[in-house]
This record gives structure tokens, sequence and C-alpha cells, in this order.
């Protein structure tokens, strides 16, 4: 049954819309579960690999406390967490399409593209909020168990770091609606999650390394990590840029998602 409402004037709002995604992802508890398991991911993870490195300091050679990142080192749990939230962007719509329930969205906001903004928009709008106090909470605590080996917030490039891990994961969110819209099956709707974020940049490494150099910048997840360096790397997009290449692919994915609704049947 959906969960739509509309106003006194029996006219559907955008923020009754907005209100029936919030609904449908609060009351479902698999969404609540998977949202958990991001924030552990994000903060456990980085709590592990600082604490590990810690203890292991006074073994590890002058090189390797050189080129150890104390930042990256307790945001680790991004690169799980990226996984989490992909999955969950995917069977927020996908989930729907699968039982039905769709159908009764899509009933009720005959206009559909209200639908999907809300979807993308509430998604998004958990994902920053929750990744980003995780990301906040994993670097003051990983950097109080480096002690003297971790940096301080204000230091070049950290603070963006540390925030980038709920932008980057909330364009991630929005990108993976986008992607289950168009794909509307879960498998079909992972397997491109996946192919997109992994299977693009492994199969990009096999071009030329003239070529490869160029091309592997502007790929989604590759695009995405210039944000989390706090020094951009030889052939790395500057951070802001690479955040906007990222951002275009979830912006075409949600465009595509939209022509797609509007033109299939549910």
């Amino acid at each position: 049954m959906s969960t739509m409402t509309i106003d006194a004037a029996g006219q559907v709002t955008p923020a009754r819309v907005l209100h029936s995604e919030w609904v449908k992802l609060r009351t479902l508890r698999s969404t609540g579960f998977t949202l958990v398991a991001a924030v552990v991911s994000v903060i456990g993870l980085g709590l592990i690999l600082t604490a590990v490195t810690a203890n292991r300091w006074p073994h590890m050679s002058t090189a390797d406390q050189a080129r150890l990142n104390p930042t990256q080192l307790s945001i680790g749990g991004y690169y799980l967490a990226l996984f989490v939230i992909g999955v969950l962007g995917v069977l927020v719509i996908s989930g729907e399409y699968s039982t039905g329930m769709i159908r009764a969205s899509l009933a009720a906001v005959p206009k559909r593209l209200p639908v999907l903004w809300a979807k993308a928009a509430m998604f998004g709008a958990m994902t920053w909020v929750l990744m980003t106090a995780a990301a906040v909470v994993a670097f003051f605590s990983g950097q109080a168990i480096l002690g003297d080996h971790g940096v301080s917030i204000g230091d070049p490039g950290v603070l963006r770091v540390v925030m980038g891990v709920g932008l980057n994961l909330t364009v991630l969110a929005v990108l993976s609606v986008g992607i289950g819209t168009i794909v509307r099956s879960t498998a079909g709707g992972l397997a491109s999650f996946f192919g997109l974020m992994l299977v693009l940049p492994s199969l990009a490494e096999l071009l030329p390394s003239s070529v490869a150099d160029h091309v592997n910048q502007y790929l989604p997840s590759n695009a995405a990590m210039s944000l989390l360096e706090t020094t951009p790397e030889a052939h790395q997009l500057q951070p802001w840029t690479g955040f906007a290449v990222f951002g275009l692919y979830a912006v075409a994915a949600l465009v595509a998602a939209a022509v797609v609704l509007k033109r299939r049947d549910a």
C-alpha cells in the first residue's frame, strides 16, 4: 500500500512526497540495518586500522612511517561503506519494482518524476548526515589513538578529506538510485553498479599507460577519490574538479532515470 498523501485541496505536494519516501525508508528494517552497517564500517574499520598502526609504529621502518597518511588511515572504512551505500541505493528503487509497490507510488503521483526526485533527495540527505557524522567520529577517534603520530583537522587538506567522505557517499547514493531506476532489476542494478565502480577501472588499466593515465582520472571511482587525497597524486584530477566529475555521473544517471521512468510502464 502506498504511503503517499495529498493536501487538503487534493493535490500532491513535494513536501508530502518527500515525507512519503521518509516513511518508506525509516520503516524498512533492512534499510536501517544497512545504514547502521555503513556507519559501523566507517568508524569501526578506521579504529581498527589506526589501532594496528599505533601498535606497530615502533617496529615500522622510517620509510613506512614517512609514507603513512593518518587522515586516510582513520577514514579507511569509506571503501567498505561505498559498496554498502551503493547496494542500498539500488535496492531503494529496485525493491519497489520487485514487490510491485512502485505501481501504488506512481498511481499516487501520476507525474512520476517527483517520486524519483524524492527518493534521491531523501536517501542522499540520510547518507550525508550519517556518513559525515561517522567520518568525523572516525577521524577524531583515530587521531586520538595515533597520538603524536596523528594530524590535526586544521592541517592542509584534512578537513576537506573528512567532509569529503560524506559528500562522496551522498553523490554515490544519488548515482545508485539512478542506476536502480534505469535497470529496475536488483540483480541487474547491482551488476551495473559494480561494473561502473570496479570493473571499468580494471579494464582501463589494460589500455596503454599513456592512454590509461588520462582516462582513469575521469572514471567515477577515481574522480571521487581525488577529494579524499590530502595531496593530489600524479595523473589525478584536482580534488574539487574530481568531485565535480563524479557529480556529473550522478546527474547523468538521474536524468537518464527520469527519461526511462516517464517512458516505460511500471
